[in-house]
């Protein structure tokens, strides 16, 4: 089985050749702060909203490659009704890390997998982390040992690095909270018959 990853993401990559696949890289060009705010203008939820990017990438990659199974995926971080964007700059990632900290907030990981232009399957897995109310200055700390790599992620932290540091609870799957709902993917596909399960 060919799997089109419909994204640049190394961790979403790893995870599915950590799980055993060979997926193929190839990025969708789409206009997502548009889209973002299109969805927002018209009150979307956060669900919605990572459901629409991650439909729009893989509807663009496929449409590419006939015959050809393409995943597309987005996360969006939401908190007390603001929903968060991956940090431009080390002050901006200080900002946002300081409104989520002591508090809880929710990451949305949405797949949607495409074939021949069609959607064929979708799911959104969502996850709730509550941050310690660390001090600033281990924040400060954190930003100089962590920017601008941190820059990749909505909120400013990775969880699979210093960033778990940051977190006194949290409720959800793990390869959910990294950016791809894997459990309920690699499901689908073995219940297709495309991989051995």
């Amino acid at each position: 089985m060919t799997l089109i990853i419909a994204s640049g993401s190394t961790i979403r990559r790893q995870m599915l050749e950590t799980a055993g696949l060979a997926p193929v890289t190839e990025p969708a060009r789409i206009d997502e702060a548009t889209i973002r705010a299109a969805l927002l203008a018209e009150a979307a939820q956060p669900r919605d909203i990572a459901d629409a990017l991650a439909e729009a990438k893989a509807r663009k990659v496929s449409a590419r490659h006939p015959g050809q199974l393409v995943l597309g995926c987005d996360q969006v971080l939401a908190f007390k009704g603001v929903i968060f964007e991956k940090p431009a700059t080390a002050e901006d990632a200080r900002a946002q890390l300081q409104r989520l900290r002591g508090a809880t907030h929710q990451l949305l990981s949405a797949a949607v997998l495409y074939l021949d232009a069609e959607p064929l399957w979708r799911h959104v897995g969502v996850s709730r982390l509550t941050m310690r109310s660390f001090s600033d200055s281990y924040l400060e700390g954190y930003l100089d040992r962590n920017w601008p790599a941190i820059g990749e992620s909505a909120g400013g932290y990775k969880l699979e690095e210093e960033g778990v540091r940051l977190f006194a609870q949290i409720q959800g799957d793990y390869f959910t909270i990294l950016g791809l709902p894997l459990l309920e993917l690699l499901n689908y596909l073995a219940l297709r018959g495309e991989i051995d399960g």
